[in-house]
This record gives C-alpha cells, sequence and structure tokens, in this order.
C-alpha cells in the first residue's frame, strides 16, 4: 500500500535491458525490503553475501532460481535497504519476480527514483547522480571516461572548491562591511582582488573542461550540403569507414536524409547526408530537398561541398547564400584527383578543404577541422561530461564575478555579486533546487536506475 509519502515507499523494478539474456536482475529499495525479502526468496539473505535462493510468487509457487544481494542502509546505493534478485533474463521470469515484489508490498519505481533516493540519502550529489546517467548513455570511451569523472566525484569537487573560494572571499567582504566607519587599507583591498582573480582564473578553467565534456555527452550535428553529385554520399562513407550510402553518377541518387554515428578523438559526431540541392525534379525530390534545409537549420556544423573540378558554380553561390547567418561552415571542394590539386587546407572564415573522398586524399584535415569547428581541445586536460545547465551555472558565476570585478569600491554590491556567483554554483551539485528541476533531471533516467 503507497505511503502518503512516496519517497518513503519501497519500490521495485527490472534493472537490466528489455529482452532475453543470461542474466536478469529485479532491485527492489526501501524500508519493507526485510518483509518483501521474507515472503518472495523465504528469508533476508545475509548483508552483501551472494544467497542462492528460490524465487516464489504469492501463492508459493516457484518463478525461478538464482541470487540474492541485500544490501542494508545507509551503506547502500539508494541509501536504503536494498535488495537485488538476479536470475534468468527473460521477460516472463523477471516479469513474474517483480510481480512477486510488488504483491509483497513494493511499487513499480518511477524513471530515475533509484538514483533520485541515492541523492536525497546525500549517497549522491546531483552533478554525481547525473554522471550515472551519462555513464550509461556514453557512446564513445572518451565520453564514458568523463562520465566516470563525474560519477566519481570529480567534478563536483571542482565546484565544491570554487565554493570554497567563494566562501572565504565573502567572509573577509562581510568582515569589512562589518565596520563601515573604517576607511579599508589598500593592502586589504588588493588582497581582495587578488583572491577575486584566482576564483575567476579557476572558475575559467574548469568551464572550460566542462565545455570540453558537453561535446562528449551531445556529440556534434555535422550537416553535408551542396548541389548534387558533388560527393556527399562518398564522403559520408569516406567518414563512416563503410558504404553507408549509395554513390552511383547520376545527380539526386540522394533523395532523403541519411544519418551515420561516427567517432574522432573520442568525439561522438552525427554525420548527416542530405539530397542534392537543386530545382526538384518530382515531388519525392522535393520533399527530401525540404528536408535538408530543416536539417541545415538545426546543424551544429555544415559542411558545405562543390566540386574542385569544376569550380563554384552559380548553383553552389545560391547554396551559400541560402545558408542561415551565424552557422558554422567548413567548404570543401572534393575530386581534387580529377582537378589535379593536392590536399590542401586553407585557413579563413569558412576555412576551406580541397580533398578527394574517392581516393581518401586529404579527408584527415577535415576530420581535423570539425573538432577545431567544434571547439574540442585536444590538450592533455581531462574533461567533465557537462550538461547544459552546469554550462548555464558556470557561465552565470563568471558573469557575476565579471560584475564583482567592477564593484570592487562599493563593497554591498561587491558582497552581493559573490552571493550571486556562489549560489549559481551551488545549484550544480543540488545544494539547493527546485523540485521541479529534479524531477525533469530524473524523469530522463532509465527504469530501474
Amino acid at each position: 500500500m503507497p505511503s502518503a509519502d512516496p519517497s518513503k515507499d519501497t519500490i521495485a523494478a527490472i534493472a537490466t535491458p528489455a529482452g532475453r539474456g543470461g542474466i536478469g536482475v529485479v532491485r527492489v529499495s526501501g524500508p519493507e525490503v526485510p518483509g518483501i525479502a521474507a515472503k518472495v526468496v523465504g528469508k533476508l539473505p545475509q548483508s552483501r553475501h551472494a544467497t542462492l535462493v528460490e524465487m516464489r510468487n504469492p501463492r508459493g509457487a516457484p518463478i525461478d532460481q538464482g541470487i540474492a544481494l541485500y544490501f542494508p542502509g545507509p551503506a547502500s546505493y539508494t541509501g536504503e535497504p536494498v535488495l537485488e534478485l538476479q536470475g534468468h533474463g527473460g521477460p516472463v521470469v523477471l516479469g513474474s519476480v517483480l510481480a512477486a515484489c510488488i504483491d509483497a508490498g513494493a511499487r513499480m519505481a518511477e524513471p530515475g527514483e533509484f538514483t533520485r533516493r541515492a541523492f536525497l540519502n546525500g549517497r549522491l550529489d546531483l552533478a554525481q547522480a547525473e554522471g550515472v546517467a551519462d555513464l550509461i548513455e556514453a557512446a564513445t570511451e572518451e565520453a564514458a571516461r568523463g562520465a566516470l569523472r563525474s560519477l566519481s566525484g570529480e567534478f563536483s569537487a571542482a565546484v565544491d572548491s570554487l565554493v570554497a573560494q567563494l566562501t572565504e572571499l565573502r567572509a573577509l567582504t562581510e568582515a569589512s562591511l562589518d565596520f563601515p566607519e573604517e576607511e579599508i587599507d589598500p593592502v586589504h583591498r588588493e588582497d581582495l582582488q587578488r583572491r577575486l582573480a584566482a576564483v575567476r582564473d579557476a572558475l575559467a578553467e574548469v568551464f572550460s573542461r566542462s565545455r570540453k565534456g558537453s561535446l562528449l555527452r551531445s556529440g556534434i550535428n555535422i550537416v553535408l550540403a551542396g548541389r548534387p553529385n558533388v560527393g556527399k554520399s562518398s564522403l559520408l562513407n569516406r567518414l563512416a569507414g563503410d558504404d553507408r550510402a549509395i554513390v552511383t553518377p547520376v545527380p539526386g541518387t540522394t533523395r532523403d536524409t541519411l544519418r551515420e554515428a561516427i567517432a574522432i578523438e573520442g568525439v561522438p559526431l552525427n554525420i548527416i547526408d542530405t539530397a542534392g540541392l537543386r530545382e526538384a525534379g518530382d515531388e519525392v525530390e522535393r520533399l527530401g530537398i525540404e528536408r535538408t534545409w530543416r536539417e541545415v537549420e538545426r546543424a551544429d556544423i555544415v559542411v558545405v561541398m562543390t566540386d574542385a573540378s569544376a569550380g563554384i558554380t552559380a548553383e553552389d553561390r545560391a547554396v551559400i547564400a541560402r545558408l542561415p547567418t551565424g552557422v558554422r561552415r567548413i567548404h570543401v571542394f572534393n575530386k581534387i584527383d580529377l582537378a589535379g590539386v593536392p590536399p590542401e587546407l586553407r585557413a579563413g572564415n569558412p576555412p576551406e578543404i580541397y580533398l578527394s573522398a574517392k581516393a581518401d586524399s586529404g579527408v584527415d584535415l577535415l576530420r581535423s577541422a570539425l573538432l577545431q569547428a567544434a571547439g574540442w581541445d585536444r590538450s592533455g586536460e581531462s574533461s567533465f561530461v557537462a550538461r547544459e545547465r552546469h554550462l548555464r551555472a558556470l557561465a552565470l558565476a563568471g558573469a557575476r564575478l565579471e560584475a564583482a570585478a567592477g564593484q570592487q569600491h562599493q563593497l554591498e554590491l561587491f558582497a552581493e555579486e559573490l552571493r550571486l556567483a556562489q549560489e549559481a554554483l551551488a545549484g550544480i551539485t543540488g545544494e539547493f533546487g527546485a523540485d521541479d528541476l529534479l524531477g525533469e533531471i530524473f524523469s530522463r533516467f532509465c527504469i530501474g536506475k
């Protein structure tokens, strides 16, 4: 029977992916775990010992045989008593075990509810909890490493260090405000300036590492655009390392968008091949061209392709003129094998790259240019897989500190800017936060986590 306070309910869910597998796990968390264990497996297993059990339904009929693990609170994932039942990974078997746990007093967990309880019970801070989801969803090894750094608390520790420096600076400022009749001596004022500069430098470093990591989490959408038969599909195949798109000498072969996920230096990229841009010859091609322009509007980077052997045509100029203002672009001159020119990268805005997708000549220049255009930093510093809300909070804190730098002769305003900066940073780890924010974050988790 659910309680008046849902956070006090005992919850249960299948914690392994849907489908068939050798092993499946049903996870239960909450105060009723001991009673549920007695009903489903006959007893509460010994703490932190794998125990062979027979799982039974409310009528006493056997469901499965497997392993039971009991983790008493608060030293568990959620901070509550946790029971994990490991059995055979068939959907019918796992569904029956879950139903037995619900019949014994649990309720179905909501998405992310186990991790939300870990946060509410102090087992994880909010940034670490988000690191759990990011680790599960990581598309590359580099993204997984960044998510693990956040989960292990490295990102939180960096933010906490900033908060500690701000706390100390605020204390010094407030102490000065306690004696308004006394003039602040130059040495004390210089100390405030020095400490503020140190905090701003540290914040800039954290922001840089977070911005780098955000690319690992969200990936980069790259649209290949241009008139028909300039080699967009050939370039997609070359970047993907496989024949993913049909390539023929006939212009207009590609009628719809084709997406391929790849990774360059561990950075996930979504390469989107599109229909050639020209006056549509039929209704199908017209719809494909409309989709091309929609993809261009949403792109992080547009790779504008032209035929190096033909030069820039009036049709190419029309495509370039219609591109959205401000979109990051790279201009690729393909088919240099036909034009008789070497591969080359010409710096500029936008950069120009001469290559041959067919001969795989100069494609590495494009790979490097894509990372540079996306803002990827090849430095050896580690990254945090930060979310958009983290970046907004860090940027807001930076803006407040910049404003504080201009208010050092008005300590009341100086102190207020420091407070607002600290408030922005505290929201990252969840020292405070609105319930609707927590609901938005954890609703995106998978059920069972």
